[in-house]
């Protein structure tokens, strides 16, 4: 649609090897309308894979909000989306970005699914000056692990999310229970999330002690392991009757296969990213049922999309009407990826300008699917938060749903039971 900005004739940061076909990409064959391109990174493929499960839906019901154009001082613009996969690889991530931004000319870059994922992405997106919104990922592993400075932020890069401190509150509203001692392990992985969450001063420790929580931390453990035994026995030494953490779904079958192996019965089992899918649940059988995570996004969220009017509770249901799957969390956010792309591109003084995008990204308040968006609001600059709650897999006779037991830190969203203990 524009020019190319000198400084993005060069690939920066990696090798200038061509990215892989876009997987998707919908336009007309001769647009009567100029045309906005977005880029979309998501993991469609590799451990992440289940974040990017609905894209499918999400992206077809998407086109199918797009198919008018959107309006722009009084012109109609369509929207080309043009989605790669990043294989849940945090540097073919910046390889696909790399080539949406400088081979496919994209005006605008959005991305989701964990920092490894959204980090790489936005910083492709910095580096060559072009506007980027990013989500499913907690704040701060996307804005200090990218070395961001509260002080100065970014100037391209936003993100809307919660952040560590909501879910930690979340999960202490969740495990205050009777008959449950406060010792808790820790399962950390040496990764961007993992680093974060188990970080002395930013994650876990210092809130959990605050509120008489023991946090027994062996250290961090290598992606994709095969053995959690040390681990595991030094939470039976310490008598943990909470575990907690963050894993790809690939270790949590690990560790908690050998959990059972090892006669290591903890009552309550509390882990973000690894089971949040339906689909993880159900691989672990029996094993899965009484599970707990945080809660992003739910059918009982009570939000709209401002793209379609759906309700939270409509755009689950025809996922599973489409699909025959259960709904899943990231369904919400990818949708509100676009509905704040809509909003944008109806609101820049000039499209053809960055700077001009960039503007009308951080003036956004909108109430989305997954509740509003307000740049304005921080916590940091370039960083926008939304609610969360927290809650447990409970087989029912529709099988296995995923229920809200513990809402005190967003009481819009309903609380469907209560917490039941394992074992």
């Amino acid at each position: 649609m524009r020019p190319i900005n000198n400084r993005r004739t060069i690939l920066k940061g990696i090798g200038a090897a061509i990215a892989a076909p876009a997987i998707l990409r919908h336009t007309k064959a001769y647009a009567a309308n100029p045309v906005i391109r977005v880029g979309h990174v998501s993991p469609r493929t590799g451990p992440l894979a289940g974040f990017a499960e609905a894209d499918d839906f999400v992206l077809k019901g998407i086109q199918a909000a797009f198919a008018g154009g959107v309006e722009n001082n009084g012109k109609k613009y369509d929207i080309e989306i043009i989605s790669k996969d990043s294989q849940s690889n945090p540097n073919r991530a910046a390889e696909v970005a790399a080539d949406l931004i400088l081979g496919d000319e994209v005006d605008i870059i959005v991305a989701a699914s964990t920092p490894d994922t959204t980090n790489p992405v936005a910083d492709q997106a910095e580096v060559n000056e072009v506007p980027c919104i990013t989500t499913d990922c907690p704040w701060q592993p996307y804005f200090f692990g990218r070395n961001g400075n509260p002080a100065e932020g970014f100037e391209y890069t936003y993100h809307f999310f919660w952040g560590l401190e909501d879910v930690i509150a979340s999960f202490l509203d969740l495990w205050n229970v009777d008959g449950v001692a406060k010792s808790v392990a820790g399962l950390f992985p040496n990764d961007a999330d993992g680093n974060a969450w188990g970080d002395a001063e930013l994650g876990l420790p210092k809130p959990l002690a605050a509120d008489g929580y023991s946090l027994v931390d062996p250290g961090r453990y290598q992606p994709l392991t095969d053995d959690f035994s040390s681990y595991i026995s030094a939470f039976k030494e310490n008598n943990c009757e909470i575990v907690t953490g963050n894993m790809i779904p690939p270790d949590f079958a690990t560790f908690w296969s050998q959990a059972a192996q090892q006669n290591f019965a903890p009552k309550i089992v509390t882990i973000g990213k690894a089971l949040l899918f339906p689909s993880v649940i159900e691989s672990l059988g029996d094993r899965g049922d009484g599970l707990t995570s945080e809660i992003w996004w739910s059918p009982n969220h009570p939000f709209s999309s401002s793209l379609t009017g759906d309700s939270a509770k409509a755009l689950s249901a025809g996922y599973s009407k489409e699909t025959g799957r259960p709904w899943t969390q990231p369904i919400g956010f990818k949708h509100a990826l676009f509905e704040v792309v809509k909003d944008v591109v109806s609101r820049a003084e000039d499209l053809e300008d960055p700077a001009a995008i960039v503007s009308a990204i951080s003036s956004t308040k909108m109430s989305t699917i997954v509740g509003d968006v307000d740049w304005s609001k921080g916590p940091v600059k370039n960083v926008t938060k939304t609610p969360l709650v927290a809650g447990q897999w409970q087989r029912s006779d529709a099988g296995m749903e995923l229920v809200v037991t513990a809402n005190a830190n967003a009481p819009q969203i309903p609380v469907g039971g209560e917490l039941k203990l394992l074992g």
